[in-house]
C-alpha cells in the first residue's frame, strides 16, 4: 500500500497518523498508530513526532517511535496541478473590526506600557462543500517546497495540516541551529523586496531575543547574516543561528529558553504572552506551537537528532469546516488597517489550496 493510500485508510478509520516533507527534501515520512490512546511528553526525552501548544502550560502530545510504524517514501507527483487563482471571498467585517480594535489595543499598551512587540492573531473559518484530505496535502506539497509540510491527525484532538517556513529548532547531540523569521511583504517575481524599518526592527528584535535566551546555554554561538526567504505568496526576513549545547543542558531547557519566540509572542515574552491569552478572541491551540522530528537516530552516523518547526500556516479541518490561523507583530509603529490586510494576506495562501 502507497503511503498516500495509507494515509487516506487511517483516515478513514480514525487512527492517529502524521506524514510529513521537510524543507527542499525528496522523502515522505510518516508515522501510523494503531491505537488512540494520548501520549503526552514533558522533558521532550521521549523518541518520536511531537505537537505542541502555543501555550507551554498545555499538554504537548507525543506519537512515539516504538508504538508506531514509520515509513518513508519518495517525493513525485502523478497529478497535475493547475496554477490558478481562486476566487477568495474577502473576510466578514465583523472579523475587520475585531481584529483592528485588539491591534488598536495592542499598540497602545506597547505604548503605555514599555513593550517592543505583541503578536495578534486571528481564526478565520471557511465552510467547505467538500474536503478531500489526499488533495489538499498534495497541494501543499506541490506548492510549497521550501517549507515544512505536513498532515497531522489523532481523533481525540483533531485534524491539523499546514506548510511553515520557520525551523524553531535542529538539534544534533550538543550541535543546533534556530532562527528568527519576522517581517512579511507579498512576492513579486518583477521587483526586488523593500524592507522598511519596522520589519527591519522586528527582526532584530527577534534576533537579539533568542541571542540572549542562548547565550546562558550555549558556546560557539554564530549570527549568520539576515536574508530575504519566500514562503509560497508571501516574503520574509530570516537569520540563521547555530551553535553548540554546554554541558549537560538538555534539550527541554534549550526549548523553554526559545519557545516561544517574540516571532509569534512579543517581546518582553511573559507580558505579551499574558496579553495574547486575555484578548486574542479565540484559544490558539497549536498554531504558533511546534512539530517534528524528536530525538530520532540519523540513519548514516545513528547520531540523535531532533528537528522541530513553528506551527505557521496551517489550518484544523472538522466537519468540513476549515479554521484557518494567521497573525502579525504589532509595535508602537503598526497600523492597524495594514496589519489587517496582512493577515489577509496569509490567510489567502491557505485558502488557495482548499
Amino acid at each position: 500500500m502507497s503511503l498516500f493510500k495509507k494515509i487516506a485508510n487511517h483516515y478513514e478509520k480514525n487512527k492517529p497518523f502524521v506524514a510529513y516533507n521537510k524543507p527542499n527534501d525528496t522523502l515522505i515520512s510518516a508515522l501510523f498508530l494503531s491505537n488512540d490512546s494520548i501520549q503526552k511528553v514533558n522533558d521532550f526525552s521521549a523518541s518520536g513526532f511531537v505537537f505542541a501548544p502555543f501555550n507551554e502550560d498545555e499538554d504537548a502530545i507525543i506519537f512515539p517511535l516504538d508504538k508506531s510504524e514509520f515509513i518513508n517514501e519518495d517525493l513525485y507527483f502523478k497529478d497535475s496541478f493547475i496554477e490558478n487563482q481562486p476566487v477568495l471571498e474577502n473576510p466578514s467585517s465583523t472579523l475587520k473590526e475585531t481584529h483592528i480594535e485588539i491591534v488598536t489595543k495592542a499598540i497602545a499598551k506597547i505604548k503605555e506600557q514599555n513593550c517592543e512587540k505583541i503578536v495578534i492573531s486571528r481564526l478565520e473559518e471557511i465552510q467547505l462543500s467538500s474536503f478531500d484530505i489526499l488533495a489538499v496535502f498534495k497541494s501543499l506539497l506541490y506548492h510549497y517546497r521550501n517549507a515544512f509540510v505536513y498532515v497531522w491527525f489523532h481523533p481525540k484532538v483533531g485534524l491539523w495540516l499546514g506548510a511553515t517556513p520557520e525551523t524553531l529548532l535542529h538539534v544534533s547531540e550538543n550541535s543546533f541551529q534556530t532562527m528568527s523569521l519576522a517581517g512579511t511583504q507579498l512576492f513579486n517575481e518583477n521587483k526586488n523586496p523593500i524592507w522598511k524599518s519596522k520589519e527591519l526592527e522586528e527582526q532584530i528584535l527577534v534576533t537579539n531575543f533568542i541571542k540572549k535566551q542562548l547565550k546562558p546555554i550555549s558556546s560557539d554561538l554564530k549570527i549568520n547574516n539576515t536574508e530575504t526567504v519566500r514562503a509560497g505568496t508571501l516574503l520574509h526576513l530570516r537569520t540563521r543561528v547555530e551553535g553548540e549545547l554546554k554541558k549537560n543542558i538538555s534539550l527541554e531547557k534549550l526549548i523553554r529558553a526559545i519557545h516561544p519566540t517574540p516571532a509569534v509572542c512579543g517581546f518582553p515574552r511573559e507580558e505579551s504572552k499574558d496579553f495574547i491569552l486575555k484578548n486574542e478572541s479565540y484559544h490558539r491551540g497549536f498554531y504558533t506551537g511546534f512539530l517534528g522530528e524528536l530525538n530520532l537516530s540519523n540513519g548514516e552516523n545513528k547520531k540523535q537528532r531532533s528537528i522541530l518547526f513553528v506551527n505557521l500556516r496551517c489550518m484544523s479541518i472538522a466537519s468540513n469546516v476549515a479554521k484557518i490561523y494567521v497573525g502579525g507583530g504589532i509595535t508602537k509603529d503598526s497600523d492597524p488597517e495594514k496589519e489587517w490586510l496582512e493577515t489577509v494576506a496569509k490567510s489567502n495562501t491557505m485558502k488557495q489550496v482548499l
